[in-house]
């Protein structure tokens, strides 16, 4: 039994042997001669370059593509009402029908008008045309034929203005039909059959909305703007494609991905803000005006920036971010960065660093500026070596004299 907890013991002092070669050191072994100059262990990755995009997650709203209101161009009470509520109607489509009784009325009066002008006209053109010959013979006076060209050309004018009467009357017997504005999907009617409506009257009779493609109206900060505009203008960032995705109030993401329309020029001075339009499609309908939502989307892209492990990057008293890269000399140099923003599990960082720079991301506890440390490669596996036969005499006594105790 006792050979059996030697054994144990052994095999235990071998393990920490393994850790002590891995880790970050023993306390116990930096006691002993020589150990406290001992290289750490530490895991470092190399970093590159990349272009790395500046994406920004704002606040929507979801407009309607286009919005019509249904108002009648005539005075009249509804006869018909020609259309179902909520339904697809078409560009044209007629809505209402008014009484066309009156309008109808008004337009044979015009027609009217128009044939007793004519047949005006034409007697005026024939006395005309007789004093000619006779105010050249002198037959009658040149008043008489002057008076008789005049009375000709008032009845070819009145001709004129009957049959712009005649057209205005057609025009609003055409309005008697209330047709549909543009195609999209119609909401409830605001007035029932029989109601009398008229072109003064503040509400509609419906609304029309298309929502196939839909807007969403974006607000941005205009100092955001401002500093987007200065690092384009600095050459650090270069524009990005204006393509937008859209989180819904239930934090799930829109399936379909849309693009920035265009920007405002102007900044609203109740928010100090900018309004960007994005459009997206919407086939099945999923987005309904009013709806509030989240629009992620990348702004620019950073150009020649590093994506370091959150893990190797730490904060000095100062709130400066800070990490350990491999210096000359197997030696750890502390470096300070700029890094302002994480994309997923890294922080992007812009200054600091330089191409093929080996960036310590383990073995970071207890490290300084300037130690000896024994680069390898990030999460390689470390191999397990037995103990010399020194490191076995010593851990048999140290057996020993547990046993005694």
């Amino acid at each position: 039994m006792r050979t059996n907890g030697l054994t144990g013991r052994v095999l235990l002092g071998a393990g920490l042997l393994v850790l002590a070669a891995c880790g970050a050191g023993d306390p116990a072994q930096e006691k002993g001669g020589g150990a406290k100059d001992r290289p750490k262990a530490v895991g470092f990755v190399v970093l590159q370059p990349t272009s790395v995009p500046v994406t920004v997650e704002l606040a929507g709203r979801t407009v309607a593509f286009q919005s019509s209101e249904v108002r009648p161009q005539v005075t009249g009470v509804i006869q018909r009402r020609l259309f179902e509520e909520g339904q697809i109607v078409r560009q044209g489509q007629a809505l209402y029908q008014i009484d066309p009784s009156l309008y109808r009325a008004a337009a044979n009066e015009a027609r009217a008008g128009v044939a007793s002008a004519q047949a005006t006209f034409e007697a005026a053109k024939v006395r005309a045309d007789r004093f000619r010959p006779l105010a050249a013979a002198e037959a009658v006076s040149k008043q008489d034929y002057t008076d008789a060209l005049a009375t000709q050309r008032q009845a070819k004018a009145a001709i004129d203005v009957n049959r712009a009467q005649l057209d205005t009357a057609r025009t609003n017997l055409r309005f008697t039909t209330v047709p549909a504005p543009i195609t999209g999907r119609i909401g409830r009617s605001l007035f029932t059959v029989g109601a009398l409506v008229s072109t003064t009257q503040a509400d509609p009779l419906a609304t029309i909305q298309q929502l196939d493609p839909m807007f969403v109206d974006i607000q941005r900060s205009a100092a955001d703007l401002l500093a987007l505009r200065r690092a384009l203008a600095s050459g650090g960032v270069t524009p990005a494609r204006a393509t937008v995705r859209l989180k819904l109030e239930d934090g799930s993401d829109y399936g379909l991905t849309g693009t920035v329309e265009f920007s405002e020029v102007v900044v609203d001075q109740a928010t100090g803000t900018v309004n960007l339009r994005a459009r997206f499609p919407n086939p099945q309908g999923l987005l309904l005006p009013g709806m509030f939502v989240r629009a992620v989307f990348a702004q620019a892209v950073q150009q020649n920036a590093f994506l370091v492990p959150q893990a190797a990057v730490q904060r000095d008293p100062k709130g400066s971010a800070t990490l350990f890269v491999v210096g000359k000399d197997n030696k750890a140099e502390q470096r300070t960065i700029d890094a302002s923003r994480t994309v997923g599990a890294d922080w992007v960082v812009t200054k600091g660093l330089n191409p093929g720079d080996r960036i310590i991301t383990q073995g970071l506890a207890d490290l300084k500026p300037g130690g000896p440390i024994a680069p390898v490669p990030a999460s390689a596996p470390q191999p397990v070596k037995a103990p010399s036969p020194e490191e076995l005499e010593k851990m048999k006594a140290q057996g020993k004299g547990g046993g005694g105790r």
